[in-house]
C-alpha cells in the first residue's frame, strides 16, 4: 500500500504507508530463503525509500520549489528501481535458473516473474 485513507475515505498520496512481507512462503511451502538472506539489505531500502517519501511530504508542506521536489520524486522512483531489480534478481536465480528445480516449478517462477513486471511497467 502506498498511501493511507483520510478520514473522508480518499487517498492520502502525502502519506507514506509503505508495507513489506519479508516471509513470503514459495512454491510448495518452502520459506524464500534467498530473501531471508538478504533482509536486512532490503529493509534499509525499503526504510530509505519511506524517508524519500516523507521528503517530498515535507517540500509540499514547506511550499519547496519545483524542481526540488521534482528531484525528490526522481530519487524515489530511482530508490524503488533498486529495489525492484534486486527482488527480480533474487527471484530469477532462485525460481528459474537454480538447477534442480522441476519443470513445473520453473515455469511458475517464470510466471511469477513476468506478472511482476508487467505490473510493475504499467
Amino acid at each position: 500500500m502506498l498511501a493511507k485513507n483520510d478520514d473522508a475515505g480518499q487517498p492520502d498520496l502525502l502519506t507514506p504507508a509503505i508495507s513489506v512481507t519479508m516471509h513470503y512462503i514459495g512454491v510448495g511451502g518452502i520459506r524464500m530463503s534467498h530473501i531471508h538472506e538478504h533482509k536486512e539489505d532490503l529493509l534499509n531500502r525499503v526504510r530509505r525509500i519511506a524517508g524519500q517519501v516523507q521528503a517530498v511530504e515535507r517540500a509540499l508542506e514547506s511550499d519547496a520549489e519545483c524542481a526540488k521536489t521534482l528531484h525528490l520524486v526522481a530519487a524515489i522512483r530511482g530508490a524503488v528501481n533498486g529495489l525492484m531489480d534486486q527482488f527480480i534478481d533474487a527471484h530469477a536465480r532462485e525460481h528459474v535458473a537454480r538447477p534442480g528445480l522441476s519443470d513445473e516449478a520453473r515455469a511458475e517462477g517464470v510466471e511469477d516473474l513476468l506478472q511482476a513486471i508487467r505490473r510493475y511497467s504499467k
